[in-house]
């Protein structure tokens, strides 16, 4: 594998990659026996007996049902049948065909960076989520922090030596949000570089971290998320846990200045022992084109099996969104103004980490 080259966000250059597939849509038409649109009458046969059409008395009278001329309420049958579990299971049934019968016609939608939305909430997330729910166990707070409508900035630590914490922080946004938000994550360029990832990474609504793309996200209303630590965050040792590393130059200041969108300061606490790094093999690393190569108590010493994360209890806290609309355009050139909210967000997201840890009873726990 070539080497990977991490592209900073605020590297103002653009995207990379191709375009999305336009989504094809088929338009169904209707046909009608006559010209004025109503439908030809039908003669019965010699001694045959017509049968009643729906809407009709025995006598050819039309029903007109309550006396208020309302249609006629379905019976306890038809109810029942309804909510029966047969019923329940023929509905799920038929909505996956349905699903896969899109799936192989493509007649489904993208975005202009490849996000299916579709394919996101029915595959990935039900994937996902039993991970956050039954072995994390992710508990969510603040979540009224995140603004109903409108964009914003989600800044975040970054740990665990793989990023399961930012597939974690995307599904309790979307998850524990009342208007079930999706979080469009920036991901570095090694995460489009992987196969299969790439593909995956980008139907789930993740792109290149860069200012423009970010930008454009935050001005079509997007909540987008960001983790300024890279892999400086992810792949610290063990021993220096919850001590947030350097947040780069301030682009995502810069990006949400010029947006206008509040910054969203988020704290994780739980993902720094799912795979506690105990060393790294930086020969190796070099070799197969990471930027480190981890080495934990169970990995690489039990194969396959040694990569199973740590059942940690997770803690996700959204801090108070720190507003930008009150700045004026220019503000997103003044380097001090950008030093001093970047130096903001990340005390508020290291004093907050600090409290959780204080507050925690157990790491399982």
């Amino acid at each position: 594998m070539a080497d990977a080259k991490v592209i900073p966000f605020d590297d103002d250059r653009s995207r990379s990659g191709g375009g999305a597939r336009p989504a094809r849509r088929r338009t169904g038409t209707g046909g009608s026996g006559r010209g004025d649109g109503s439908a030809a009458p039908v003669s019965a046969l010699p001694g045959a007996q017509v049968p009643e059409r729906p809407g009709l008395l025995s006598d050819g009278s039309p029903e007109t049902g309550k006396a208020d001329g309302g249609s006629r309420e379905p019976g306890p049958d038809a109810v029942d049948a309804d909510r029966s579990p047969a019923g329940g299971w023929e509905r799920r049934i038929a909505g996956g065909l349905a699903f896969l019968r899109r799936r192989v016609t493509g007649d489904y939608d993208v975005d202009e960076f490849g996000y299916d939305r579709e394919l996101t909430d029915q595959v990935l997330m039900s994937a996902l989520r039993p991970l956050a729910d039954k072995y994390f166990r992710v508990e969510v707070k603040g979540i009224e922090n995140i603004p109903s409508d409108g964009g914003a900035l989600i800044v975040a630590n970054h740990s665990g030596t793989l990023p399961l914490d930012g597939l974690m922080l995307q599904v309790a946004v979307h998850d524990n949000h009342p208007a079930e938000r999706h979080l469009r994550l920036l991901a570095a360029d090694l995460v489009f570089h992987l196969p299969v990832v790439n593909e995956l990474a980008r139907k789930a609504g993740h792109t290149l971290a860069c200012a423009e793309d970010a930008q454009r996200l935050l001005e079509m209303g997007e909540i987008v998320g960001v983790m300024p630590e890279g892999f400086k965050g992810i792949g610290k040792p063990f021993g220096e846990r919850y001590k947030l590393q350097r947040f780069g130059r301030g682009g995502f200041v810069s990006t949400a200045l010029r947006a206008g969108t509040p910054i969203v300061p988020c704290s994780i606490v739980g993902a720094e022992e799912i795979y506690p790094m105990i060393g790294n093999a930086k020969t190796l690393a070099r070799l197969l084109g990471f930027p480190y190569f981890p080495i934990t108590p169970t990995f690489p010493w039990l194969g396959p099996l040694g990569a199973l994360p740590l059942p940690t209890k997770w803690t996700i806290q959204f801090g108070e969104p720190i507003p930008t609309d009150g700045y004026p355009p220019e503000a997103a050139e003044d380097p001090m103004l950008m030093f001093n909210l970047t130096d903001q967000v990340r005390e508020q997201i290291q004093h907050t980490l600090y409290k959780l840890l204080v507050q925690r009873r157990s790491v399982f726990f």
